[in-house]
């Protein structure tokens, strides 16, 4: 019999946050966490997403151990100002038993029907800044540390539940030495000199805070198309500002701007932490810290985090100059491997903008869904 018990302490949340450990102990793919950051991003008083958002999380045990997790997840913005009926779902891992996975889901539908919505979709996050879609293929690809990895079995658990494919995400990777300038060098002098921008290079994180929010700014107004977005409010831009831009390297983040200082597209690029992350298996101290200042410095395998371009300026070859910057900052720092977050397939333009490089889809992951 499985049992399914509400965390309702700091203790039950750190038996959350580290069940996947147990789960995943002998894969030489799964990427761990840091489990205070996990646990931090799950604190409503630290993480102001839930100013918008609810989450409920709950640990599934059989014969005494737990067997698996949930979050059930209510973004409001998403729910009142874009009429989207969605109860969200997301953190889910499971043993591979038919009826630990379905215990877990009917507590998912159980307050979605409480509060009247349409459907559940997962595995999603918070927001578009978060984790997203469960693997269905590359599962002997080393994740990332933002992406889930899964188990072979997660998928056949969600459609023998009856869910179906509601969105299917591609990731992507090609070699550094694919970015042959010659395909963009030329294109970005005639780009900066016929609509009057200039590329920003930055070496202290200082000097990228003043631009921050004009960055989140685009990057809203960038994506707010797209079937799977919910915009990153202001007090959301101040944690993510705090978290993120002063860890990532200063020289991996290339902003482009008008004759105006205007900003008009920005691309975040991250060192790979994967293998670092696996190293320090959650814990900062006494040596993960500098498994991570290591891998900051020194990895050979970059993440394409975010790139976005202000809608007037798409398809006007703006791309070109933040290529030739990182090719430049590539080649400098001896990087081998580009690797790409997941991009919605239906995302035509993105796969544009790439398609000269090579890319090959090495991973596919998808969001499923079930009306409730």
């Amino acid at each position: 019999m499985v049992n399914i018990k509400k965390v309702s302490s700091k203790a039950d949340l750190k038996t959350f946050v580290k069940f996947p450990f147990a789960l995943y102990k002998n894969s030489p793919y799964w990427v761990p966490p840091i489990i205070k950051d996990e646990m931090a991003s799950f604190d409503q008083a630290k993480n102001p997403v839930f100013q918008n958002a609810e989450a409920t999380f709950f640990l599934a045990y059989k014969d005494g151990k737990v067997v698996g997790r949930v979050a059930a997840i209510i973004n409001w913005i998403e729910v009142k100002e874009q009429n989207l009926k969605k109860m969200r779902f997301g953190w889910f891992d499971f043993v591979d038993d038919l009826e630990v996975s379905k215990a877990l889901l009917d507590k998912v539908e159980e307050i979605g029907k409480q509060n009247k919505l349409d459907y559940m979709e997962g595995p999603v996050g918070f927001s578009n800044l978060d984790k997203v879609g469960v693997l269905i293929e590359g599962f002997d690809h080393i994740g990332t540390m933002i992406t889930w990895y899964n188990h072979s079995y997660y998928q056949s658990h969600y459609e023998k539940h009856g869910f179906v494919k509601e969105k299917e995400y591609l990731e992507n990777k090609f070699p550094a030495a694919n970015a042959d300038p010659k395909m963009f060098h030329k294109a970005n002098l005639l780009v900066k000199k016929r609509y009057g921008l200039r590329e920003m290079n930055f070496e202290n994180s200082k000097d990228i805070m003043p631009w921050v929010d004009k960055m989140f700014d685009l990057f809203n107004g960038t994506y707010s198309k797209l079937s799977s977005f919910v915009k990153i409010t202001d007090v959301q831009k101040e944690y993510f500002k705090k978290k993120y831009i002063s860890f990532i390297n200063p020289e991996y983040i290339k902003f482009v701007v008008d004759s105006n200082d205007d900003m008009v597209a920005f691309a975040i690029v991250m060192p790979s932490f994967s293998k670092a992350l696996q190293k320090a298996n959650g814990r900062l101290f006494p040596t993960g810290i500098f498994h991570l200042l290591k891998a900051r410095k020194e990895s050979k395998d970059v993440i394409f985090y975010l790139i976005g371009i202000r809608p007037d300026y798409q398809s006007k070859g703006v791309t070109a100059i933040i290529f030739n910057e990182y090719h430049k900052t590539f080649t400098e720092k001896g990087v081998v491997n580009c690797i790409r977050t997941p991009e919605l397939e239906d995302n035509v333009a993105i796969r544009q903008m790439w398609k000269h490089f090579g890319p090959v889809t090495h991973k596919r992951r998808r969001t499923y869904r079930r009306e409730l």
